[in-house]
């Protein structure tokens, strides 16, 4: 992995990656336990991909690790610090890019950048205008400043919620599925994008994906989450010759017609 530091790429500070631990980490809602006594450490510089079926838990951890949930048991760690604590979102950076992409369609690619820095105003308007334009740069988005998110196609505007998280100059940013609905040669694009900004800005990145070739692609370590439990966690090489007879049916599922899976989950 790259070094523990390196140069922002907006200013001449050093950004330090940093690393998340998750200690026993158990979330109930009401009588549904959607996490059960999780424990796992991400490096400081780690690509870490969290993959498992729909309905496993994977999103629910990610919002315990961005202090979005809180737990029913356990705790989560971000650079030492109680993911939930106001504290840790004032001491450490992170960025989180949904799924969706969470952009507005009532503002332009630059003003949805623009946004969080003159919320909190961290910066002069000269200062922002550098960060959008840098991180709009580094994703060969320049051409977009000016445009509605609804006139982007789907890739594009993967890679301008991406943009948007940079402008915060993160140490952690967090991924929820970045290449769902995504055809092929644009998923390997956003799963080089996630690779490239580790290894030129070191930041650490926590990767929530069903792409098998994502996580084969560019994972440091992959952990599998099924019914709320850690089922398989390793590098991955590991992960092409898993062990589990539940891991393998869930990497490389084959296809029945004459005994089809949803005809075993009728009721």
């Amino acid at each position: 992995m790259p070094s523990a530091s390196t140069r922002s790429p907006f200013s001449t500070t050093e950004t330090t990656a940093v690393g998340v631990s998750v200690e026993g980490l158990s979330k109930n809602f009401g009588r549904l336990q959607v996490l059960k006594n999780l424990t796992f450490a991400v490096e400081p510089g780690e690509i870490f991909v969290l993959m498992g079926p729909s309905g496993s838990g994977k999103s629910v951890l990610l919002k315990h690790i961005v202090g979005l949930e809180l737990p029913t048991a356990g705790r989560v760690l971000v650079d030492g610090h109680d993911a939930a604590s106001e504290e840790t979102r004032e001491h450490v950076r992170m960025a989180l890019v949904f799924q969706s992409g969470a952009l507005f369609n009532s503002l332009s690619v630059y003003d949805n950048l623009a946004l969080y820095p003159r919320e909190h105003q961290v910066a002069s308007e000269a200062a922002i205008r550098d960060k959008v334009m840098r991180a709009l740069q580094i994703l060969s988005l320049e051409g977009t400043a000016q445009k509605s998110p609804s006139e982007l196609s789907g890739g594009m505007r993967k890679r301008v919620a991406i943009a948007r998280g940079l402008v915060m100059e993160p140490q952690l940013m967090l991924y929820d599925e970045p290449t769902s609905e995504l055809d092929p040669v644009m998923s390997a694009t956003i799963a080089e994008i996630i690779g490239l900004l580790r290894e030129e800005y070191h930041v650490t990145s926590i990767v929530v994906s069903h792409d098998r070739e994502l996580a084969l692609g560019i994972a440091d370590r992959v952990g599998i989450l099924m019914g709320g439990e850690l089922v398989s966690l390793g590098t991955p090489a590991e992960l092409k010759a898993p062990k589990d007879p539940r891991v393998v049916e869930f990497l490389n599922p084959k296809i029945d017609l004459k005994n089809p899976r949803f005809k075993q989950l009728e009721t």
